[in-house]
């Protein structure tokens, strides 16, 4: 599939942009944009760091999956082990080594992009970078802080995560996608 622009396209253009917060972990600006046909609109932008998420699986063919409390949606929900690239100088390869490392205590031989998304491009700037991890050995989980003290950390079998996203055990979006999309690279392997 190309992206050739439709016949008659918009070029779309910022005019002004107002900052309205600026948090630890987003920002939130108000743009107003050209429209097609003439005139103006105003767009509400979430500015989110860059993320990683991560399929780790073992020789067993189990994935690892995280547990963690979403304050946001009121639930704790099963997820891959993600994070934010929000080190000065770290690719996103470098925060998904770390993250994995962070989170679960394990360490990957073997590295393979799977898929890039962006969950949201209604209203935020936020693009996850999801890999797959194997040939995987434990390092130990360094001491963690917040909801990461609380986080429940398993091995299941992959077939079994495939299953729970299908019937809605597994609805964090990342691991949806993540889940699934490794899956297919995996087939086509």
């Amino acid at each position: 599939m190309t992206d050739s622009g439709a016949p008659g396209s918009h070029d779309y253009r910022t005019v002004s942009s107002r900052e309205i917060f600026d948090g630890r972990v987003v920002r939130l600006r108000v743009d107003t944009l050209t429209m097609p046909g003439g005139g103006t609109a105003e767009r509400e932008v979430c500015g989110h760091d860059d993320a990683v998420a991560v399929v780790a699986l073992d020789d067993e063919q189990r994935i690892t999956l995280v547990r963690q409390y979403r304050h946001a949606v009121g639930e704790r929900l099963w997820e891959l082990p993600a994070g934010l690239c929000d080190v000065e100088g770290e690719d996103p390869l470098g925060t998904a080594r770390r993250e994995l490392v962070e989170e679960t205590g394990l360490e990957a031989e073997h590295w393979r992009p799977v898929i890039e998304m962006i969950p949201s491009p209604g209203f935020c700037t936020e693009r996850v970078h999801v890999y797959l991890a194997t040939g995987l050995r434990e390092v130990g989980r360094p001491e963690a802080e917040h909801e990461e003290a609380d986080m429940e950390v398993a091995r299941i079998p992959f077939a079994e995560a495939v299953d729970s996203v299908l019937d809605g055990r597994i609805v964090n979006g990342l691991a949806v996608a993540g889940i699934l999309a490794a899956r297919a690279v995996i087939d086509r392997s």
